[in-house]
């Protein structure tokens, strides 16, 4: 028998979840995966075997985590898709070369949640488009200024 969860449960686990990215390591690793902008699937996993392969890691899969949590009914979707966006912007650095990491690690389904759940939004080519576009542009303009 599904149960699907309360608003106010969907809601714990989405502060809880947003509580859980204010650590600081998590946050460090955010910060670098925003300004990660690999441009092939050689550059991913340069990243990935890099010094800061461990914060990509970190975000994909946190992110992964929590797409299934609302794949599996514990959070709301459409809650969960109103309350959070940056696992937008962390499947669309990561979904070009998704089927080569898939391949490269033999774990096809590495971040299938957090596919499942990005994909499943409404109108999700345009916002997965536009959402890292807009970031890109963010990253750059911050880098021309020095920051």
């Amino acid at each position: 028998m599904d149960l699907m969860p309360t608003p106010f449960e969907s809601a714990q686990l989405i502060l809880t979840l947003y509580d859980q990215r204010r650590e600081e390591t998590l946050r460090k690793a955010r910060d670098f995966f925003i300004s990660f902008n690999p441009k092939s699937f050689e550059d991913f996993m340069a990243g990935i075997t890099g010094p800061h392969g461990a914060y990509i890691r970190q975000v994909a899969t946190y992110w992964d985590m929590a797409a299934s949590l609302v794949r599996n009914g514990a959070i709301d979707q459409k809650m969960f898709v109103d309350a959070n966006g940056e696992f937008i912007v962390v499947f669309g650095k990561v979904e070009p070369y998704l089927p080569q990491i898939r391949q490269a690690y033999g774990n096809p389904n590495f971040l299938a949640n957090l596919e499942w759940l990005t994909l499943g939004i409404p109108d999700a080519r345009q916002r997965i488009d536009t959402t890292v576009a807009r970031v890109r542009a963010m990253v750059e303009a911050r880098a021309a200024q020095g920051n």
